[in-house]
C-alpha cells in the first residue's frame, strides 16, 4: 500500500505542469513606493514575486478599510499605479495586491453598504490589472469584525442560518462579478479555504462556527468566475508543518474532501489550486527568533528548507514565506543560514527563479 508521502499528484485531465512560484509575505509587507525604489536589490533573494499594499494618493487604505463604509475609486491610487509601472520587474513575476476583510462591521442585508464593499473590490481587482500584477492575496482572516460567524450577526435572533448562508453566497457572487469584470484573468490567492467553516468538536454545524458562513461566501465566489479566473487556497494551516504526510494530507482536503462541502463542485474542480504557506520563525512570541542560535527557533534552517521544499514540491504551484521577525526586504533579524536554506529548497524541485 502506498503511503501518503508517496501518492502520486492529482493533475486534471489534459493540464500542462506547472512551475512551482515562491512568494514573500510578512512583517515586512512593502508598499509600491519601496518595490519602486528596491526592487534591484529584493530580485537577488530566492523569490518569484512578493505581496504588497497600495496606498491612496491622500493615504487611503485600500487594504484595511476595503470592507467598510468607505468609498474608493481607482482615481485615488494613481501614485500607486505609477510605481508599479515604473519598476523595472524581472524576477518576481508574481504580484499580489494585499486586501482584507476589514473592518468588517457591514450588514449582509444592508445592500447600499454591501454595494461599497462590492465596488471597493472591483477597484483592487483594477489596481492589480492596470499594475500588471498577477492578482490579489484575499486575506480572509477576521481581524476586525466577525462577518463569518452566524452567532455574532445583527439579525441571528430574527433570520435563520439558512436564511444567512443564502444572502451571503449572493454576496460572494456579487463581490466576484464585482472583481472579475475588471480583471476576468486574476489570480486570487485566499489564506483559508473551506476548511476554516468547518465546525470544531462540540460544535453542531457551521452555524456554531467561527467562520461557518465563509463557506458560503466561497460557494458565491465560484458560481461568477470567468473561464480565466484562478483561485489558491493558500493553507495558512500549514504554517508550522514539518512532514511530507501533513502537506499530503492537506493536498488531499483540498482537492478531493472539500468536494463534500462545496455546492459548487464543478467550479471548483475548475477554478481552485491548492497552495501552502511556511512560517519561518513560527511561534517566535512562543520560541523566540535567535539570529545564533537556531536550535531554539521553531524551524532551523535545515527544517525550514525542508518544509519549503515538501510544500513546493505538493502545492499545484503557489508557496508562500511568511515571516515576522526577519525582515527579508531591509535584511534585518535574518540569518545568512535560513536564506541558503530557501536557495537549497528551490534548487532540489527544480523552479528555476526567472531571469
Amino acid at each position: 500500500m502506498l503511503s501518503l508521502a508517496a501518492m502520486p499528484p492529482i493533475v486534471r485531465c489534459g493540464e500542462p505542469p506547472k512551475s512551482k512560484k515562491l512568494i514573500e509575505w510578512g512583517g515586512n509587507e512593502p508598499d509600491t513606493r519601496f518595490l519602486r525604489a528596491h526592487i534591484e536589490q529584493m530580485e537577488k533573494l530566492p523569490f518569484d514575486g512578493v505581496i504588497f499594499h497600495v496606498a491612496g494618493d491622500h493615504n487611503e487604505n485600500l487594504c484595511w478599510d476595503i470592507w467598510g463604509d468607505r468609498r474608493f475609486a481607482v482615481s485615488q491610487f494613481q501614485n500607486s499605479l505609477a510605481d508599479l509601472k515604473a519598476t523595472q520587474f524581472h524576477r518576481f513575476t508574481e504580484r499580489f495586491v494585499r486586501v482584507n476583510v476589514t473592518p468588517g462591521k457591514v450588514d449582509w442585508f444592508d445592500d447600499a453598504a454591501w454595494a461599497i464593499v462590492a465596488q471597493n473590490f472591483g477597484v483592487a481587482a483594477e489596481i492589480a490589472k492596470q499594475g500588471n500584477c498577477t492578482g490579489i492575496m484575499f486575506d480572509d482572516e477576521q481581524y476586525q469584525g466577525a462577518l463569518f460567524d452566524f452567532r455574532q450577526q445583527k439579525h441571528r435572533d430574527k433570520k435563520s442560518f439558512a436564511e444567512y448562508a443564502t444572502k451571503v453566497r449572493q454576496r460572494g457572487r456579487e463581490w466576484m462579478q464585482q472583481v472579475v469584470g475588471h480583471n476576468p484573468n486574476i489570480t486570487i490567492l485566499l489564506t483559508f479555504g473551506y476548511p476554516i467553516t468547518r465546525p470544531r468538536p462540540g460544535e453542531k454545524d457551521r452555524s456554531e462556527s467561527e467562520y461557518g458562513l465563509w463557506a458560503d461566501f466561497f460557494d458565491g465566489m465560484l458560481s461568477a468566475c470567468a473561464p480565466g479566473t484562478r483561485i489558491v487556497d493558500a493553507f495558512e494551516n500549514s504554517y508550522g508543518y514539518r512532514r511530507p504526510e501533513q502537506f499530503e494530507r492537506a493536498y488531499r482536503t483540498i482537492k478531493e474532501k472539500v468536494l463534500g462541502w462545496t455546492s459548487e463542485k464543478e467550479a471548483y474542480r475548475r477554478h481552485v489550486q491548492a497552495g501552502f504557506g511556511v512560517w519561518m520563525d513560527n511561534d517566535w512570541n512562543k520560541h523566540g527568533w535567535n539570529t545564533t542560535d537556531f536550535s531554539k527557533n521553531y524551524f532551523k534552517p535545515e527544517g525550514f528548507g525542508e518544509s519549503v521544499r515538501l510544500a513546493l514540491q505538493r502545492s499545484d504551484e503557489y508557496v508562500w514565506v511568511y515571516t515576522e521577525k526577519p525582515r527579508w526586504w531591509t535584511n534585518e533579524n535574518l540569518p545568512t543560514a535560513y536564506v541558503k536554506a530557501l536557495e537549497a529548497a528551490r534548487k532540489s524541485v527544480q523552479t528555476p527563479l526567472a531571469r
